[in-house]
This record gives C-alpha cells, sequence and structure tokens, in this order.
C-alpha cells in the first residue's frame, strides 16, 4: 500500500459539479494518486435521500464519472466505482445502524437542517439515516483518511465513534479513520453571494460555474459575479466577493492572491473579471470536452466502473465478513 494509507472520498451524482469541486476536491484527488491507495466512489444511493429521476440519476452517475476520468484519476492508479454495484456498501450500513445511537442521529446537523426545509415528518428515513450509511463507505474499506470539508466533520465524527463502539464491543475490526486536509485546497463561493459555498444543487444557475458550462456561459457568469463597493481588486474581509473571485484565480493558476492584486494595481473590476473568466476558461476546457468525449461512447466509462467495482468488493468482502463473525453472523 502506498505511503502505508488508504484514502476514501465520493460525490453524490445530483445537480452539476462545479468550480467548487474541482478546486476543493477531484484536483487534490488527482494529486495523491501515487502517495495513497485511493478509492473514489460515486454515492449514488445517498443521491436517493431525496427522490431523484430514475434517467436523470443514470447520467448523471455516467457525467460523474467521465468528469473523474476527465480531471485526471487515472483509473489504473484509483479505483472509480458506484456504490450501489458494491452491496457490502448496505450490508455494513445496516450492522452500524445497530450499532449507532438515535440520539446521535437526531444531532446531526445537516439532518436537521433539510428536515427543517422540507418538514422532518416528511424526510426520508434514508435522509436520517444517511450518515451511517456514510461511515459504512468508508470503514468498509478500513480507510486510514477521508477528504472532508467543513459540512462533513460531524459525520466523520460519528464515523470514529461508530468504529471505535464496534471495536469495543466485538473486538479490533475497523481502522478508526482520520480527516485529511490536502495541503492544498479552494473554498469557492457563490458567484451571486459571497458568504455561502457553491453549490452543485443550488436552484440558480448563475451562482456556480459547472465543469461542463460552455466558455460563453463561464464568461457570461463571470461578468455577472457579484463584486464588492469600491474599485479595487484585493481580498480583505470588507471584500468577500473579489476575495472569492481572487482565490479562485489564484487556485487555478497556482499564483498567490498578493501577486494577482499586483498585476491589477490600478485596474478595476472589469479588467479583472474579463481576465478571470479566460482562466477559468482554459482551465476547464481540457476538462469539459474529455468528458464530452467519453459520454459520446461510454463504454469505456461502464468498463472503468466495473472493474472498479470488483476491485472495490475484492477489499470489501473481506471486511464484512470479519464484522459478521465478530457480531456471531458467521
Amino acid at each position: 500500500m502506498r505511503n502505508g494509507h488508504r484514502v476514501f472520498s465520493g460525490i453524490q451524482p445530483s445537480g452539476n459539479l462545479h468550480l467548487g469541486n474541482y478546486l476543493g476536491a477531484l484536483k487534490n484527488w488527482v494529486s495523491i494518486q501515487d502517495d495513497y491507495e485511493n478509492y473514489f466512489c460515486i454515492v449514488d444511493l445517498h443521491a436517493l435521500t431525496v427522490p431523484q429521476d430514475p434517467k436523470v440519476l443514470r447520467q448523471k452517475v455516467r457525467e460523474l464519472a467521465a468528469i473523474y476520468v476527465a480531471c485526471g484519476i487515472d483509473p489504473e492508479k484509483s479505483v472509480i466505482f458506484r456504490q450501489s454495484r458494491v452491496s457490502e456498501h448496505t450490508e455494513l450500513a445496516w450492522l452500524l445502524d445497530c450499532v449507532a445511537k438515535v440520539g446521535e442521529l437526531s444531532r446531526m446537523t445537516q439532518f436537521k437542517d433539510k428536515a427543517r426545509k422540507g418538514g422532518a415528518e416528511a424526510a426520508s428515513v434514508g435522509l436520517y439515516v444517511y450518515p451511517v450509511l456514510q461511515a459504512a463507505d468508508v470503514l468498509l474499506y478500513n480507510a486510514h483518511l477521508v477528504p472532508v470539508g467543513e459540512d462533513q466533520r460531524q459525520h466523520l465524527e460519528l464515523m470514529r465513534t461508530l468504529a471505535r463502539r464496534f471495536n469495543g464491543l466485538y473486538g479490533e475490526t475497523f481502522v478508526v479513520p482520520e480527516v485529511f486536509i490536502p495541503p492544498v485546497g479552494a473554498r469557492v463561493m457563490a458567484l451571486d453571494e459571497p458568504t455561502a459555498k457553491m453549490s452543485k444543487s443550488a436552484p440558480a444557475p448563475g451562482s456556480y460555474i459547472a465543469i461542463l458550462d460552455e466558455p460563453d456561459a463561464i464568461r457570461r457568469k463571470i461578468r455577472r459575479a457579484k463584486t464588492d463597493s469600491g474599485t479595487e481588486v484585493v481580498a480583505s474581509p470588507e471584500k468577500p466577493a473579489i476575495a472569492n473571485l481572487l482565490g479562485i484565480y489564484a487556485a487555478i493558476t497556482g499564483s498567490a492572491v498578493e501577486e494577482i492584486e499586483r498585476r491589477y494595481e490600478g485596474k478595476g473590476y472589469g479588467d479583472f473579471k474579463k481576465d478571470l473568466a479566460e482562466v477559468v476558461v482554459e482551465g476547464l476546457s481540457p476538462i469539459r470536452d474529455r468528458a464530452l468525449e467519453l459520454l459520446d461512447d461510454p463504454r469505456e466509462l461502464d468498463e472503468i466502473l466495473e472493474t472498479g467495482a470488483e476491485k472495490a468488493r475484492a477489499v470489501a468482502r473481506p471486511n464484512l465478513e470479519s464484522a459478521w463473525t465478530r457480531m456471531g453472523l458467521s
């Protein structure tokens, strides 16, 4: 095992994968491929916690697989697979459901937030137990490291709690995973609301730049992106909108924010946004072109996902059977 550590992460095939997903996650996944043993999952079962159109979900699974590969995730180096094709995920989730406590799940802020919007009575049971399936995803592979954003830290703590509890009740079975924060990561905010994270499920398309957006759509969205009062291109707490755009520029080009600020000294927002649009177009166009090429003839994608599922099952099955044995099921 490279570096002695295994990494597990995944993205739901819902909404439109955007610039924030690329700069905050996918770009980093690509950069760690030679350092760890990586399992990058398309967590399609998690997508079912809210109603999905089956045709759209099928399309989104392939689209996400295409973007993984187009971003540079190499199936020869990393395991790319669909969660639903490895039934061990749901089997272990039930075992962990029987170890998790109602009080723990009731305290999950993501559930409380989503239930508040739609009404707790109408929320699916799947949404409630979602963090346990998420724990099963990671513990099934005895992953040491999990790249997570701030919004997922509470879920990671539950994973750690369940691993320790299971090990305490039944004997040492699972690795207790750690938070993995890559050395370089970008927190990209919405173009129309710089105090909120860019979201792939946002109702307003102008709030995010989708990885598969056409170049002219990217230019239009950046041109219309919210700016702060004044004209100085500087990152400061008083200028959250410009700070966000500067952060995007820096993350794509690898330049320091201070260097970009110097470059636009004495220039206005118009010049900066025009150049930023071209930087984003140049950064995303090769990914978009490769993803569309893969989607035009999806046989390669289907083969990658099936091969990945076989590799994932080879690791997952023995770990599930170990948990069965410890619990007295075999």
